[in-house]
């Protein structure tokens, strides 16, 4: 009976470490679609975001080759690509540099970045545009792609206010000002929210007019436990709701992805490998 108990731990043992390293070093290729009903032909983009310094390979030029040879039409960097404690933005610089070649990379902020400038470095913003990213904070962009007008923003900010009941009338000026601007056109309207937290509490999902919310910020749960799913996400507590794939919440869609890396969480990343994430928009 020991040794089949030995056995067992060992085997539990191995199968954990095993899951671990998957998690840090294996790139997994995902692909997601959504129809907005506003594409004649449909758009390619890769997200990624949630890498904290990871390096796959050498300069990254691992995960670099694995966007390449989608060929993407876009490229969305969705937040903590780097660490708010990093020394330097040298890592996420030379990934940006070996992407603008491939598809134009759209950059949002997220906490890490946040940190990251307050921490002294508020130079990164325009070290991110010089590598080749367009930074999008509380800012759009319009563009044309595969024939389609597309409006591509970027905010970190929660999409309401912190009034009591989370009520999108009660968001800050300069939030209200930018989503109201933003939601004036009738392009493809996708928006970058490194939280899904920012759209998903309260009534911002009934009132913003957003036809794609994009995010990270969770790392699909952390941990992912078999049949349960996704451990920890942030704002949504425990076993969370929103945290990795398509989502429909009111008129607005959702896609999170797992992303690709961690910083210092309590528990290690575990059966969630890296993901690049291929979203076909339609």
């Amino acid at each position: 009976m020991k040794k089949v108990i030995a056995i067992i731990i060992i085997v539990l043992i191995v199968y954990v470490a095993g899951s671990v390293f998957v998690s840090y070093n294996y790139l997994a290729v995902n692909e997601f679609s959504v129809d907005t009903g506003k594409c004649g032909e449909p758009i390619t983009a890769v997200v990624i975001s949630d890498l904290h310094d990871h390096e796959f390979g050498a300069d990254n030029q691992r995960l670099a080759e694995k966007i390449e040879e989608i060929q993407p039409d876009l490229i969305l960097m969705d937040g903590d690509m780097l660490n708010e404690a990093s020394e330097d933005a040298l890592v996420l610089l030379e990934l940006i540099g070996q992407l603008k070649d491939t598809a134009p990379v759209y950059y949002a902020l997220g906490n890490h970045e946040l940190g990251y400038m307050e921490n002294g470095h508020p130079e990164l913003t325009g070290e991110l545009e010089a590598a080749g990213a367009v930074v999008l904070d509380k800012t759009y962009v319009d563009i044309e792609v595969n024939g389609n007008k597309v409006r591509i923003g970027g905010m970190y900010d929660y999409a309401f206010g912190l009034n009591g009941n989370n009520d999108a009338s009660a968001a800050p000026s300069d939030t209200l000002s930018f989503l109201q601007e933003f939601q004036d056109t009738d392009s493809l309207k996708i928006m970058l929210a490194h939280r899904p937290d920012s759209f998903i509490f309260g009534d911002a999902s009934k009132v913003w007019d957003v036809d794609l919310v994009v995010s990270g910020h969770n790392h699909g749960g952390q941990v992912v436990i078999p049949f349960l799913g996704g451990l920890y996400g942030g704002d949504q507590g425990w076993f969370p709701e929103y945290i990795h794939g398509m989502y429909q919440k009111d008129k607005i869609r959702m896609f999170v992805t797992s992303g690709l890396g961690t910083h210092q969480e309590k528990l290690p990343r575990f059966n969630n490998p890296p993901e690049i994430a291929v979203l076909t928009i339609q």
